[in-house]
Order: structure tokens, then C-alpha cells, then sequence
């Protein structure tokens, strides 16, 4: 009871005149910066820190996440009218959400997209009311072996989702992970595969690599084929989700919701995990398997759930411990440093007007995008009418400029150029890109794992096995390599006999 009068004083606060115009705010600034390849809603938020020193904490935080959300849901339009994610989470979403596009579906993708960011953030956000801190003890409970073996899980995945041929997916999933090795190591602080540039010692930035070989490979592709072929004109198609989208939608955004949240909680989790693993379990499951690489809507349906039930997952932690488990979270605990508010488990009870409109606000933040981007999906669907020699230089222009904007580093520029021309010879020689992707993201995450938990059990190989969690998904890594034997053996036996 007490959350709940908590979260009613909440919405007092956060439905004032003066709260609703910044939640407005947030919502269409995250949603144009989110469109833009790169300028994330964790730059925003650090932008328009010194701005909002002078107005009430609870506002600030109100317009704060109206940017994460919006930013969220900006950066899935990029990705399935031009291929181009505007954020790393948003990644799993071009692979289907392009291809509905091209289709004619473009408006059934924004629509499942937008509504699948509705259910799941408003269910997550309730989950946040209910099982916070208990969701937060779980989280800390959890060490270096079980992450590890939870991002291993996810890489054994992968393999679902290599391609036709089985060898050219393992070459893209291994150039993933050499990428990912690039920079100093964080344990001894050697630097790795950095040829001697100093520009390369932090690495390679993700939306970087995700912006060339999506948007620049796509879009050299287009150019080195474009007087091959006539120019088509891509229809628009009917303007709303079908009887038959809702029906194939409806499941996957409660798994990708049941799959966001738990990684959101968990402080290696984040978004582009489960947004995969949801992308993943929707191919598994789907009733029409060969629609997925061809514009199958569960493959935009699932992952756009979990990238924002994630969202409101990555506020437990950051409420309930003061831990930030993405750059957003963090500059949000560095604005309330800045407003002398101390984040960790008293947070509640000190200040727990400013916390519950904050989490009052998430509600109107969702609803806020839905009213505001379901009406517009049709429009920006037309978007797709546009020549494409006029469209993919836009997309050529903000790609350049969301890759500028990471670092401001014009190193970055050649960086996109370089990876732009290894997506176009991916597509070349039918190198799947999803495999390399994943390998960038989790690679640096599964070795530092792997490192700790080595480094705790004095270098002992048993350690990777020492709890429950881990042991629990090693037992589903040997189900998921047996079962298509096993399966094999089940059809042969009635055969036999």
C-alpha cells in the first residue's frame, strides 16, 4: 500500500501544467534525438544539464525521462524506414523492421513498434512499483560467473541467426569479436590491435560500427547497383496494423517485455541482450519462420518490447542502489549529485516525492509517445517515397553526422567510411551482419566477465560454475546444442521399428 500512495502523490506532482510541458518536452527531443544516428538520449541528458540547474528537481528528472523513453522509441524509426539505428538497441530492429519497409509495411512496423513500446513500458513500469527492490537484491546477488554464462548463452544463440551458410556466419560473428578486442585492456592495461593509433586506445564506439555497416553498407550497395537496375518506388501501403498484425503481435511484446525488464535490473544487463534473445526466441517460435530475414513483424514486435521494458528495468538499480547499468542511468545520478541528492537505498525514504514523480512520469511519458508517434507512423512511412539518390544522401549526411557526434573526432568519419565498405563486401559475399554486430557488443563484456570470475576463483575453471544461475544456463547451452540431435534420434526410432 505504501507504494501505492507513493505512486498516486507521484502523479499529482507529475500531472501539474508545468510537469506535463517538460514530460512533453523530454518526449519529442529523445524522439528527434533518438532519430538521429549517434546523439543518444545520454548525450541529451548531458546537454541540457547546465539548463535545467535552475529548475526543480522533479521537473528535470521528469523531462529526463521523456528523453530516455523517446529516445528509445526515436531511434527504432531510423531503423526501419532507413536502415540506419540511431541507437545500439535499436539494431536487432532494422534486420526485420527494414525489410517490412521495403515491403510496403513500413506504417505496420512503426505502428507494432510504437505500441509494443506502450505495453511494454507501461508493464515494466509497473514492475518497477512492485518488485524494485527485490528485483535489485536479486541483481547484486548475481556475480562474474552467472553474467558470464548468460552472455555466453547469448552468443550460442547466435548461431540461429548465422545465415544459410553456417561457415560465413562463424567468419562475421569472429570479425565481430576481433573488433571488439580493439582498445586498451581494461585488466593490465595493454593496448590491443590498436596499430599504433592512439584514437583507437578506447575502443570503437558501437553506434559507430552499427551506423556503417547498416546505413553506409546499405547505402554504397544501393549506389553500386543503382543504374543496374530501374528506380523503384517503394508503396506506402495500408496506413495501420491489420486483424492479423495485431494477432501476431500481441505475444511477442510480452516476451520481449518479460525478457527487458530482468536485463534492465541487472548492472551488465542493458538493452541490446534482450532485444537479441527476443529476437531470437520470436524465430524459434514463429508459426511462418521463413517470413524472418524477409520482413517478419514478430522480429520488430519482440525486440522493441524489450529495448524499452529495459528502460524501466535500468531504473532499479539506479533508484534502489544508485547504480547505473547504461551512460544514460549515469548522467541522470550525476544531475541529482548536482541537485545534492544522494542516490542509494534511502532514496525512497529521503526523497521519495522526487522519485515517485519520476516513476509517475514514465506512465504519461509512454502514453505521451504513443498519442504523439501512432498517428504519425503512416507520414513517416511516405518518407520511403522519397528518390532514392535524395534519400540515401540524407542518410549518408546524418550517418556522418550522428558518427562526428559520438566523439567529435573527424577519426570517427574514417572509422564509418572503413566499416561502411566492410558492410558493402559483407553483402558482397553474403556475410550475414547480425553475427558481427552481436560480437562487438558482447565479446568486451563476456571476456571481462570471464576475467573476474577467473580472477575470484584464483585462476580455478570451477568458479565459472560456482552458482546456481550459471550452472542453471550451462544445463540450457548442452539442451539447446543436443536438442537437434536428439530430435533427429526421436524421427529415426519410429522409423526403425
Amino acid at each position: 500500500m505504501d507504494a501505492l500512495n507513493g505512486l498516486m502523490d507521484g502523479f499529482a506532482t507529475a500531472l501539474t501544467p508545468m510537469n506535463l510541458l517538460y514530460a512533453c518536452i523530454g518526449v519529442i527531443l529523445g524522439t528527434a534525438v533518438g532519430v538521429l544516428p549517434g546523439i543518444g538520449p545520454a548525450m541529451t541528458v548531458a546537454l541540457l544539464l547546465p539548463i535545467t540547474y535552475n529548475v526543480e528537481p522533479a521537473s528535470a528528472f521528469i523531462m529526463f525521462a521523456g528523453i530516455y523513453y523517446g529516445g528509445m522509441y526515436g531511434g527504432s524509426t531510423t531503423s526501419i524506414l532507413l536502415n540506419t539505428p540511431g541507437e545500439s538497441s535499436s539494431v536487432i530492429t532494422a534486420l526485420e523492421g527494414n525489410k517490412m519497409a521495403k515491403a510496403g509495411r513500413a506504417a505496420q512496423a512503426l505502428a507494432t513498434a510504437a505500441i509494443g513500446s506502450f505495453v511494454a513500458g507501461s508493464i515494466g513500469t509497473a514492475l518497477l512499483v512492485a518488485f524494485a527492490p527485490s528485483i535489485a537484491n536479486l541483481a547484486v546477488k548475481l556475480g562474474a560467473p552467472s553474467y558470464f554464462a548468460i552472455m555466453l548463452l547469448a552468443l550460442v544463440a547466435v548461431t540461429a541467426v548465422l545465415g544459410a551458410s553456417k561457415l560465413r556466419g562463424f567468419i562475421a560473428l569472429f570479425l565481430g569479436l576481433a573488433i571488439g578486442l580493439v582498445g586498451i585492456d581494461g585488466l593490465t592495461g595493454q593496448n590491443r590491435l590498436t596499430l599504433g593509433i592512439p584514437l583507437l586506445s578506447d575502443g570503437i564506439d558501437i553506434v559507430v560500427i552499427a551506423v556503417a555497416i547498416f546505413a553506409i553498407g546499405e547505402a554504397l550497395w544501393v549506389a553500386a547497383h543503382l543504374r543496374r537496375r530501374p528506380v523503384e518506388v517503394i508503396p506506402v501501403g495500408r496506413p495501420w496494423m491489420g486483424k492479423e498484425d495485431w494477432k501476431r503481435s500481441w505475444m511477442p511484446w510480452l516476451r520481449g517485455t518479460a525478457y527487458g525488464f530482468p536485463f534492465g535490473a541487472l548492472p551488465a544487463g542493458g538493452a541490446e541482450l534482450p532485444t537479441f534473445l527476443s529476437y531470437v526466441t520470436e524465430r524459434k517460435l514463429a508459426k511462418k519462420p521463413e517470413e524472418f530475414g524477409h520482413g517478419a513483424i514478430e522480429g520488430v514486435a519482440g525486440p522493441e518490447a524489450a529495448n524499452n521494458a529495459s528502460a524501466a528495468g535500468t531504473l532499479v538499480p539506479m533508484l534502489s542502489l544508485g547504480l547505473p547499468t547504461n551512460a544514460t542511468a549515469a548522467v541522470m545520478l550525476a544531475a541529482m549529485t548536482g541537485y545534492g541528492i544522494q542516490p542509494g537505498p534511502a532514496l525512497f525514504e529521503e526523497h521519495g516525492d522526487l522519485v515517485w514523480a519520476l516513476i509517475a512520469s514514465l506512465f504519461i511519458g509512454n502514453l505521451l509517445l504513443l498519442v504523439l508517434n501512432l498517428p504519425l507512423a503512416p507520414l513517416w512511412a511516405k518518407l520511403l517515397r522519397t528518390p532514392r539518390p535524395y534519400l540515401y544522401a540524407g542518410i549518408l549526411f546524418f550517418a556522418s553526422l550522428g558518427a562526428y557526434a559520438v566523439n567529435l573526432q573527424w577519426f570517427d568519419l574514417a572509422l564509418l567510411l572503413f566499416f561502411g565498405l566492410l558492410g558493402l563486401l559483407m553483402r558482397r559475399f553474403g556475410l550475414p551482419t547480425l553475427p558481427l554486430i552481436i560480437g562487438v557488443i558482447l565479446g568486451p563484456r563476456l571476456e571481462i566477465q570471464l576475467r573476474q570470475a577467473l580472477q575470484l576463483g584464483e585462476g580455478q575453471w570451477s568458479t565459472l560454475f560456482s552458482e546456481p544461475v550459471a550452472v542453471i544456463v550451462y544445463v540450457v547451452i548442452v539442451l539447446l546444442f543436443a536438442a537437434p540431435y536428439l530430435t533427429r534420434l526421436v524421427r529415426r526410432t519410429p522409423q526403425e521399428a
